[in-house]
């Protein structure tokens, strides 16, 4: 049996219903407890609304001038913080329009919503949220950005192993490597830009679904809180959550992008790889083993990729079975979007700290390449640019490696006699092609390895930066 709540405010909506709403539905059906994040966006969009109804004399001049006053005092106890949300007063709108009619009367405050609904309110307090959302993590990304090429120009000469497959493949520049994670990052950018443009279209106007009944201007609206366009069509405007996905999605690729990198720096701080050494003030210990120096926080960024990448699968599942218009199932939508939110900004801004505090271990690093076969490729290569066919040069450089490994030596411990004796086109100048600083020159295509075009990169990267977006 249902208990009746004796103690619970009546709803502004409840003049339609004899009985007082249950204390379990009020606990099921309540969002106060996370759309109180979007407060100071719901009394900026109803300041802006009360101000288009007076500018179209569809309420009295001097009752807007009332409820801006009240809505701005309200505001001001939000900051402070002692402003007291209800549960019993369902969401934030209902919060606010209550204490609006508390402190100025409901003859007056109850013009608040004239020409407008939930439907459109919720959808507009969402997007001025999201939209200075995506502005800060548009800065962190481009602050992370920018310290991941401050380090890149730092190790620009250093030469170090590049992987396919987790085994060693051809020489790179440090630089270089820290420059591939840069361009994933820079994509990010472009699509949290898209984000924005689809998140900056004005929904007051569209009502409950069909519009309304009165002669606003949308475009007054729009310009006072910020909007470059409005909606086209009132039905989809109320259940349109696709900026919201395609913000969710960026989150996730972007985390996604994050957890990669982090796992690359987690293998390299191991004791086999010993590349990098993480500066102390961004690991922990271990509570039984004294010798442990662990990357906690590469391993949760790591970590909480899982998280954001459930934010864009729950925002996909809970749209795909709704009809039009809206449904209170839409309430559910603003968890996925502020966790994910939360977790890049933090991801972003902790990464960037880290970043700029690893240093590479050059001595590792050398030791590691001194006997691996890392250069076979450049082997091969030379013997091409003699005129050996690819496919013939590649068979000779597996056959020198096998030979190498049986007799338990390197590259350079070959002779030029034993070069000839593998192909003919061998000559001396193969002792040239043995060394790393050769191998990385060599790359003569755009976007390589190669010391000049490490330096377009970087100087490509801090150009694009440079040039910010109009949000």
């Amino acid at each position: 049996m249902l208990k009746k709540n004796n103690s619970a405010t009546k709803p502004l909506w409840s003049s339609r219903f004899d009985k007082k709403p249950s204390s379990f539905l009020i606990d099921f059906t309540e969002s106060i407890s996370f759309d109180k994040r979007l407060a100071i966006y719901d009394i900026k969009g109803s300041i802006a609304h009360v101000m288009m109804l007076k500018k179209q004399k569809i309420i009295p001049s001097k009752d807007a001038e009332i409820i801006i006053k009240a809505l701005k005092s309200i505001e001001k106890d939000i900051h402070k913080g002692i402003f007291s949300f209800r549960k019993d007063l369902e969401d934030i709108h209902m919060n606010i329009e209550y204490e609006l009619n508390r402190r100025i009367g409901k003859d007056i405050a109850g013009k608040v919503h004239t020409a407008r609904s939930r439907n459109d309110q919720v959808s507009v307090d969402t997007r001025m949220w999201l939209k200075d959302e995506i502005k800060k993590i548009i800065n962190l990304l481009e602050k992370f950005i920018l310290a991941v090429t401050d380090k890149a120009e730092e190790y620009s000469n250093l030469i170090m192993p590049g992987y396919t497959h987790l085994q060693q493949a051809q020489p790179v520049l440090a630089g270089h490597y820290l420059m591939a994670h840069v361009e994933p990052l820079l994509r990010d950018r472009e699509i949290f830009y898209e984000a924005f443009k689809q998140t900056d279209v004005l929904p007051l106007g569209a009502g409950a679904l069909a519009g309304v009944n009165y002669k606003i201007d949308r475009n007054f609206v729009a310009k006072i809180l910020g909007f470059s366009k409005i909606s086209s069509n009132s039905m989809d405007t109320v259940s349109d959550r696709d900026y919201q996905a395609i913000f969710l999605f960026a989150c996730a690729l972007c985390q996604v992008h994050l957890s990669r990198f982090a796992e690359d720096l987690i293998i390299f701080n191991t004791n086999e790889f010993s590349f990098i050494i993480l500066d102390d003030a961004f690991t922990t210990g271990s509570s039984i083993m004294p010798n442990k120096k662990n990357p906690d926080i590469l391993e949760l960024i790591r970590g909480k990729s899982s998280h954001v990448i459930a934010d864009l699968n729950g925002i996909l599942v809970l749209l795909k079975g709704l009809p039009l218009t809206y449904n209170r199932d839409l309430q559910e939508d603003k968890p996925f979007i502020f966790h994910a939110a939360d977790t890049v900004e933090r991801s972003l801004d902790i990464f960037s700290n880290l970043i700029q505090s690893i240093k590479f271990n050059q001595k590792a690093i050398q030791d590691a390449m001194n006997n691996s076969f890392i250069l076979a490729t450049d082997i091969a290569d030379y013997l091409v640019k003699k005129g050996v066919p690819f496919r013939e040069a590649h068979r000779v450089c597996g056959a020198l490696v096998l030979d190498c490994i049986k007799k338990n030596r390197t590259f350079k411990e070959i002779s030029l006699k034993e070069f000839k004796e593998f192909h003919s086109k061998f000559d001396s100048d193969i002792m040239e092609v043995l060394r790393l600083s050769t191998s990385v020159k060599s790359k003569l295509s755009s976007g390589s390895t190669n010391p000049d075009e490490l330096k377009k990169q970087i100087l490509n990267v801090r150009k694009k930066i440079s040039l910010k977006y109009n949000l």
